[in-house]
């Protein structure tokens, strides 16, 4: 599964540097999570860096967006290879 933030959100800004796939933005009123881009940190770390350093616990899994551990590691691989790709 993508995570998601949600409304307790205090906009601390301690998050968005910790996502290794830069999935983390500040959107109209909170941060938000591209579920597209969020691994889980799957492939750089073992739990999600984000959660780990949320101070108010805000970042639940995303029940929109259910992925396996298979997903999880294929969707890193595919935003491995966009970002060599685009600093080539």
């Amino acid at each position: 599964m993508a995570l998601m933030i949600t409304d307790e959100c205090i906009n601390c800004d301690v998050c968005e540097p910790e996502c290794p796939n830069e999935a983390i933005y500040l959107g109209a009123e909170i941060y938000e999570i591209d579920p597209g881009k969020c691994t889980e940190c799957v492939g750089h770390f073992d739990e999600p860096q984000c959660v780990q350093v949320c101070p108010v616990a805000c970042i639940p899994l995303h029940p929109g967006h259910v992925e396996s551990q298979q997903t999880l590691w294929q969707k890193f691989q595919r935003l491995q290879a966009a970002s060599a790709v685009k600093d080539s």
